[in-house]
Formats: C-alpha cells, sequence, structure tokens
C-alpha cells in the first residue's frame, strides 16, 4: 500500500469503529458510471457533509491492494447486482488537496508549486510499486501500469477545490492546478485507456471559464440540485430519528438546531457531524461553526452589493429571498451581484435552498447563531446597531404593555431601510413585524402559524429556557382593528398551545389601516 496510490481500507476500517450511518448506497452510483461516459463525477457540498468519509468508503471498496469484503459484506451495497464485480479491482489513487497545501505552506513552498507536488508524490508511489515505469512521464507511467497489471485507476480526489480557494485572486496558479486535473480526465489519448472513474469532492462546484465549467465533462452534483445523490448528501430524516431513538435525544429539538436542506420530493437532509456531535455530548449546541466554515462570513456581507447587509437582515429576521444562482462563477473571489454572494453562502452551507420557488433562507438555530454574531460583533455596521437599538425598545414596549409606543415603533422600523416599505397584503405586514423583533433572537425562539385547536397564530414568540421573560403571541390584522386582532387570540383560544408553559403570556394585537397608512396595537397580559 502507498500514501496516495492503493492507499488500503485503514481509514474505512476507522470509520466503522465509531457510530457509522450506512451510506454505502453511493458506491452503487458510482458503479453505474465506471467505464461509462458518465465516469467523471464532481460532488460539492458545505464543509462538514461528511466528504472524507465517502472518500474513504470508496478507497477501501475499489483498492486492489486489500480486501474489503468483510467491511461491507453487512452494508446497503452488498445488495446491489454489481457487489462483486467492482470490489477490490481497480487501482485507486486517493488524493486529499488541503494535505498537499498544508504542506506547501509548512515549508513556505508557494501555491504554485502545489500541482507538481501532487504530480511528484503520484509518480513516486507509483515507481515505488512499479520500478519498471521510472524515467517515463506521470501519465505514460500510468498507462504502463494499466497495460502491465490489467487494471484500471479510479481516481478519488478530496477538498479539490482546497487550492482554487487558497489561491483566490492568482489566475495563474488555478490555471496550473486546472492543467493538472484536465490532464488526466480531459485527454482523448490517456482518460478512456486509463480512468475507470473519477470521484471528486469539493465544496465549490468545478470553477467556470467563461460561461463553462473549467474541466466540462465532470458531471456535477452541487447542493442546489444533488439529484439521485440527495440520499447521500447528508443524514436524511429516518437516519436522524434513529440516532435520536438510540441515544435518548429528543427529534424535535434535533431537527430544530440542524436541519439543513430540504429538497423536492425527498425533505429534509441534516448537517451529519453536528448531529454526530449532538448525540455524543448529549446536547444542542452549535458544532459547525467551530471548525472554520469557509472564509469569514462577515467579509461577504460587507461587499454589500445591491443591498446586501439589508437582504441579510431580512434573513436574520426570518423571511426567504429569491436568489438567481445560474450566473455564479463558483469560486470565491468573482462577484459581480447579491445574487453572486448569496450563492456562495447556500454552497457554504449558510442559506438553504429550494429550487422550486428560487428561494434562499436560514436553514436552522445553529447557522443562525452564526448570522446572530453579525448583529453583534465589533464590526457590525451601525446602521444594524441602530435598528437593534429600536428593536430592543419595542421589545421592551411590548411587554411592559405600552401598545402606542410599539405602534410608533413598528412605523420607525418600516421606514428604514431594512425593512420592506411598502404593505400590500397582511403577508408584507408579517415581515416587517418579524423584522421589528428581530433583538428577540437571542431570547426567544419564533414560532410561524402555531396551531392551536381552532386557528393559527401569527407569530409565537417562546422564551428560551431559564429566561425570565414572558412568552408573546402576536396577531396581525390588515384593515382591522388590533382590538379584533386580540380578539381572535382569544376566541381561537390560542395561549391553550402553551398549556405546558409556566409563565405570563403577553398578548398583542397589531393592526394597519391602508387608508391611514398606520400601525395600531393593543396589548393585554395572562
Amino acid at each position: 500500500m502507498g500514501v496516495y496510490l492503493n492507499p488500503g481500507n485503514k481509514g474505512f476500517q476507522e470509520i466503522l469503529q465509531s457510530e457509522y450511518v450506512d451510506k454505502t448506497g453511493l458506491i452503487a452510483l458510482v458503479n453505474r458510471t465506471v467505464g461509462t461516459t458518465g465516469k467523471l463525477i464532481c460532488i460539492s457540498r458545505p464543509r462538514r457533509f461528511g466528504k472524507s468519509y465517502a472518500a474513504k468508503m470508496l478507497c477501501a471498496y475499489y483498492d486492489s491492494s486489500c480486501d474489503s469484503r468483510e467491511l461491507f459484506d453487512d452494508m446497503e451495497i452488498a445488495g446491489a447486482q454489481d457487489y462483486l464485480t467492482h470490489l477490490n479491482q481497480y487501482h485507486v489513487i486517493h488524493l486529499d488537496v488541503t494535505g498537499f497545501i498544508s504542506e506547501a505552506t509548512r515549508m513556505d513552498i508557494p501555491l504554485s508549486k502545489v500541482p507538481n507536488m501532487i504530480a511528484d508524490e503520484v509518480y513516486r508511489d507509483l515507481t515505488e510499486t512499479y520500478p519498471e515505469l521510472d524515467g517515463k512521464g506521470l501519465t505514460e507511467a500510468l498507462t504502463g501500469c494499466v497495460e502491465k497489471t490489467g487494471k484500471e485507476f479510479v481516481f478519488i480526489i478530496d477538498e479539490w477545490d482546497a487550492l482554487i480557494r487558497e489561491a483566490k485572486g492568482d489566475t495563474a496558479v488555478q490555471k496550473k492546478y486546472l492543467s493538472l486535473l484536465r490532464e488526466w480526465f480531459k485527454n482523448s489519448n490517456f482518460t478512456p485507456k486509463v480512468v475507470a472513474a473519477a470521484y471528486m469532492t469539493g465544496i465549490l462546484p468545478i470553477k467556470k471559464d467563461g460561461s463553462q465549467s473549467a474541466i466540462s465533462d465532470f458531471r456535477e452534483v452541487t447542493i442546489l440540485d444533488p439529484g439521485r445523490f440527495v440520499e447521500y448528501t447528508g443524514f436524511t430524516e429516518s437516519d436522524v430519528r434513529s440516532l435520536c431513538g438510540k441515544y435518548g435525544m429528543d427529534f424535535g429539538e434535533v431537527r430544530q438546531w440542524y436541519d439543513g436542506y430540504d429538497f423536492p420530493g425527498y425533505g429534509a437532509v441534516y448537517n451529519p457531524y453536528s448531529v454526530m456531535c449532538a448525540m455524543q455530548e448529549q446536547k444542542c449546541r452549535p458544532y459547525w461553526r467551530r471548525t472554520s466554515a469557509a472564509e469569514s462570513l462577515m467579509t461577504y456581507i460587507n461587499m454589500d452589493f445591491e443591498g446586501l447587509q439589508e437582504t441579510i437582515s431580512r434573513l436574520i429576521s426570518g423571511e426567504e429571498i429569491e436568489v438567481d444562482t445560474e450566473l455564479f462563477e463558483n469560486d470565491f473571489e468573482t462577484f459581480k451581484s447579491r445574487d453572486d454572494v448569496l450563492t456562495l453562502l447556500i454552497h457554504l452551507g449558510y442559506l438553504t435552498w429550494h429550487e422550486e420557488d428560487g428561494t434562499a433562507h436560514i436553514p436552522n438555530e445553529e447557522v443562525r447563531m452564526e448570522f446572530r454574531k453579525l448583529l453583534k460583533g465589533t464590526n457590525a455596521n451601525p446602521k444594524w446597531v441602530k435598528l437593534l437599538g429600536r428593536s430592543g425598545k419595542l421589545l421592551e414596549d411590548t411587554i411592559a404593555g405600552n401598545g402606542p409606543e410599539v405602534a410608533k415603533a413598528i412605523e420607525e422600523i418600516r421606514e428604514t431601510q431594512y425593512a420592506p416599505t411598502f404593505y400590500n397584503d397582511e403577508q408584507a405586514l408579517r415581515y416587517v413585524i418579524k423584522f421589528a423583533y428581530i433583538a428577540a433572537i437571542d431570547q426567544y425562539l419564533k414560532v410561524e402559524e402555531l396551531p392551536s385547536g381552532r386557528g393559527i397564530a401569527d407569530v409565537v414568540y417562546l422564551p428560551k429556557r431559564r429566561s425570565m421573560l414572558p412568552a408573546l403571541v402576536v396577531e396581525l390584522k390588515w384593515n382591522k382593528s388590533s382590538e379584533g386582532a386580540i380578539r381572535q387570540i382569544k376566541e381561537r383560544n390560542y395561549p391553550a398551545v402553551l398549556q405546558d408553559y409556566e409563565g405570563e403570556i403577553v398578548l398583542a394585537g397589531i393592526g394597519y389601516d391602508a387608508k391611514k397608512k398606520s400601525h395600531s396595537c393593543v396589548i393585554e397580559r395572562i
């Protein structure tokens, strides 16, 4: 076994020694591509979504230098018709590009040298195993290996885009690296003869060269549209329910914290790293943000393309935002619009994407906490600071029962650049109200349209554990009185939904008169 050539199955063995959720069905999808024109696959998803686990699993399965049947016989893949056809039948080249970058950084080697470092290490491993191939070029040596052994290569490249990200702005380094990949995967004299399959993973899709992918023969499976690979993008809801049962964790709480992406016709996909940390620690809290999740979030927000900071404020308050993802160039430096930055945040895992309606929103409590830091950090936008001050005063007045001041504060916040300024229906009013109460996000859990026995409350704010604050039930009325909103709360018995809550409840009825263009607010306490 070598380091990069035929590394064996030890990496997957170690994974199986811990809690492992069976994702070996991914192998069956890759097997379908082996030896076909679709054999080149690039998977992109956020950090800590199991990319390295998948790479080690594939190494163990395809590597001809080891016998991995014992590892897979009890797994999902063992039920596939071609399970034994491909098991341990290929040479494997496994590269983790971040390792090369770390070595170059430690040794003060320029990033421009990394592509040659990769090629040299693969060549060294190959010629140490097959000395007779020494003296040839890399692609010639790889071709000779196939001719000598009768076995083609499966390339498994983890964090393929790490060099693109690290060398952002340095097009010379990027082109040199992409040239190496083209030499392997877009070479009519090499790729058909040597490459049985290639599986690359990264945070970003393949960088675009103009309007096309820089390595155009790859099939790209992105977080925007994972297709058949959706089940292997992260933990499914059934995975998480099973883990919660095994570890005695509350599924509802875990879902609130870690439910990440939602795909049409399939459902929720969760962050595997955070879910497993919560199981092991027996506590839901932010684990993913400790992992240096790509570049600084504030760096992108401060670009403020086309009112991006306003958009982020609306996202934090709970809105869904329309995003055009088509023009993003799959890198960290070519930003031409607000949509480019938002698309990057989707790829990084900060936002979840709904393809059907073309919208994005903040997915869960864990990520929401990361955004909250934007509002409080030392580099926070002064306008945000002023907004938070107004919102904090609004919250205080609501709890104190000062209806006229609440109505006045909502009017002032509506007039800021950050809030939707034009009402056309009750939904627009809802957006402004959620935005106005943005200061509550640290102290309350917001629940929209909480069902009761006879209706749905518009917005309910439940105080977090150990809080001495009262719960808030907010009912909105468009062109109707705020008194009517309070009456509706009582008639539909909304507070009954909070019967397990021990504490006071503030009922806030907020109305908007479209003719007078004014808000009103009536508050009662029970």
